[in-house]
């Protein structure tokens, strides 16, 4: 099961992920709205083990402490290049906007290929860097979470600090676009697209 809401004034996409078997589930990037996320997850009565993170910017971490209260026993996950982000504003880019967001330490820190078992289902984790040092996709049996790395028709700017548009590119074309083309694709804002519609359609990409 994928449920994907906007959240917070920057409207960047979280994302509920369950084993509807099991009904245990891991949410990806809850960048705001913390409250509103876990009485989301009441609502469908799932049980959170992760809280996977695709990438350090403010708008995709925002919510992560106020739900590992709401919580209690859940662990979040964030690419090594970017697990500074959660601990200094300026990183994480919340500092240009006012006071800067500190938060807790990620508890385990994601490597390519690894894969995350959530009751019946994975995620495997696929590093994308170029939007941010850091940057990871999540696949998994119905589709791939890309943050801020494909966009229905675009792709993430690389003009952020240890942004690079040559990594970025390079890791879609490698990564992404070897994906069967109805590969369905959740990105970190916007509507969902797929592989198939990126190859023949994404201008940055063809």
């Amino acid at each position: 099961m994928i449920e994907g809401r906007a959240m917070g004034a920057m409207g960047a996409n979280c994302y509920l992920y369950a084993c509807a078997e099991s009904k245990k589930a891991v949410i990806i990037d809850p960048g705001a709205d913390g409250e509103k996320i876990y009485r989301w997850i009441l609502e469908k009565g799932l049980k959170v083990d992760y809280i996977l993170l695709t990438h350090g910017h403010v708008d995709h971490i925002g919510g992560v402490d106020e739900l590992r209260d709401l919580l209690g026993n859940v662990l979040v996950g964030i690419h090594a290049d970017d697990a500074g982000m959660l601990t200094d504003g300026k990183k994480n880019l919340s500092s240009y906007f006012g006071p800067g967001l500190v938060l807790q330490s990620a508890d385990f820190l994601l490597q390519d290929g690894q894969e995350i078992t959530i009751g019946r289902e994975k995620l495997k984790v696929l590093t994308t860097p170029g939007h941010s040092p850091g940057g990871v996709c999540f696949l998994g049996n119905e589709g791939l979470f890309s943050g801020d790395t494909l966009f229905a028709g675009s792709i993430g700017r690389t003009d952020f600090p240890g942004g690079s548009l040559e990594q970025l590119l390079q890791g879609v074309k490698d990564k992404l676009l070897t994906l069967p083309e109805d590969t369905r694709v959740f990105p970190g804002h916007g509507e969902e697209t797929n592989i198939g519609e990126e190859k023949r359609n994404n201008p940055f990409l063809t």
